[in-house]
């Protein structure tokens, strides 16, 4: 999990109205003129929402520059929007007044090689009056980072994308043993396709290879500056959306696919550093944990029953949530531990960038910058409490007593993020309050489904 050059941000901690020059990226039309000379003739502005849903406005590439310059309108109904595209209402937001301005961030601006004609950018999102806005999840990212920064410490993150491919009468494409090469046979040209899509779109895959549960698989990219993976991991999921529709095939990143089956996971790999040195390896502590690096988990695992409400957000996600099935199901940490919440990956010897943590509770219902920002809050606050990691378990915490469990529902997570102080005070009332609202909303809607149900409900939406 070392470093990798990634293009500048949009954001900072004291962004208001970002403009054409303020972000070190091209200018405007110098953009629209590149990928023009690609061939893009729209361009997709994406943000994630409260659902965990990427929502999006279109601009044809010759409104590249009064974009970027006055953004795109957008209302802010949409961060209490459900997965059903049904609405709820919270404290501040939710109704029908009101409108916001998308603005591309332009140095990740690309077009999309298994989408010809089309590029896409992240946006992020601000008042009309060109105030930063208070529920931006990206916003709300890059703020942790620059928190961080102002600690002297920069972080590194990635996410895993799983996902499960049917094609379009429900049937499985491969028959494959699980992370068996008989399905990279069956499926060669398809993954094939893939790896080129993500390779020309400047993406460092490092492995892609077959998961557990039928026609699922998994693809792993470089870690990069937080706010940058978590833009990666969209980018990622709606290239392999687009290369899926292109062979027949439809993509589910939805935690739970199948009743009584093992879901995808979004599990969460992060590092943390200071002048050059990870933190994570090559101290005097348990397994060459440093101190901060050991405050900086300790906090992690303090607050996941509240993060579990942002990573693992769907009421499907705790049919993922289970036991005995490498999806972090107890609240603990251990080394190289796939079963615990939280895993320390001590990195290979004599590469002290590859350690990393491994927050393995959250799936691909998270948004991604919520997930990575408040887990980045968890670690700021360890760290300032100088917060110290309890007893590490080794193999599986169900035969271990005493381990407890993470919350096993949506509302006991939601009642552990109500309460945290830490996640509060990160996100702020009006994103907190929001969250939670749609939270609570969602929990109401999927309530007394049986699992096939409740699958059925949200296989298709993630």
């Amino acid at each position: 999990m070392g470093p990798r050059a990634v293009g500048p941000r949009a954001v900072g901690p004291e962004a208001v109205g970002p403009r054409a020059g303020e972000t070190g990226a091209e200018p405007p039309r110098v953009t629209a003129a590149r990928l023009g000379g690609q061939g893009v003739v729209g361009l997709a502005l994406s943000f994630v929402d409260n659902a965990g849903i990427a929502r999006v406005k279109g601009v044809p590439i010759a409104r590249l520059a009064d974009a970027a310059e006055q953004g795109v309108g957008m209302s802010p109904v949409f961060d209490t929007f459900l997965v059903d595209d049904s609405t709820t209402q919270g404290r501040w937001l939710g109704g029908p007044d009101g409108d916001l301005r998308l603005f591309p961030d332009l140095g990740r601006a690309v077009a999309l090689a298994a989408q010809p004609g089309w590029a896409w950018a992240p946006a992020d999102r601000y008042h009309q009056d060109g105030r930063p806005y208070a529920a931006c999840q990206r916003q709300f990212a890059a703020r942790t980072v620059a928190r961080a920064a102002g600690h002297g410490l920069r972080l590194l993150a990635a996410y895993e994308v799983e996902w499960t491919v049917r094609r379009e009468d429900g049937s499985l494409p491969t028959g494959g043993p699980a992370y068996g090469l008989h399905r990279l046979t069956d499926l060669s040209d398809y993954l094939r396709d893939l790896l080129t899509a993500l390779d020309e779109q400047g993406l460092a895959v490092q492995q892609l290879h077959p998961e557990y549960a039928p026609g699922q698989f998994e693809v792993s990219v470089a870690a990069e500056d937080p706010v940058a993976a978590a833009d990666t991991t969209v980018l990622v999921r709606h290239t392999v959306r687009a290369v899926s529709a292109a062979h027949g095939l439809r993509a589910s990143f939805a935690p739970a696919v199948a009743p009584g089956g093992v879901g995808n996971g979004a599990h969460l790999h992060v590092s943390l550093w200071r002048e050059g040195r990870n933190l994570l390896t090559g101290g005097p502590g348990r397994h060459g944990l440093r101190e901060e690096g050991e405050a900086f988990l300790a906090g992690v695992l303090a607050e996941l029953p509240a993060l579990l409400a942002i990573g693992a957000p769907s009421p499907a996600s705790y049919l993922r949530l289970v036991p005995s099935h490498w999806a972090g199901a107890h609240h603990c940490w251990g080394p190289e531990n796939r079963e615990a919440a939280l895993r320390l990956v001590p990195g290979l010897p004599g590469r002290p960038e590859t350690a990393n943590a491994e927050v393995k509770c959250f799936d691909g219902a998270a948004n991604p910058y919520l997930a990575v920002g408040a887990v980045i809050a968890a670690g700021l606050a360890g760290i300032e409490a100088g917060a110290v990691l309890p007893e590490e378990v080794g193999g599986d915490p169900s035969d271990r007593p005493g381990v407890p469990r993470l919350p096993q529902s949506l509302p006991e997570s939601l009642a552990a993020f109500e309460a945290s102080e830490v996640l509060r005070e990160a996100l702020g009332e009006i994103a907190h309050d929001t969250f939670a609202a749609v939270r609570r909303a969602e929990a109401q809607l999927l309530a007394g489904l049986d699992p096939e149900a409740l699958i059925d409900a949200t296989r298709w939406r993630y």
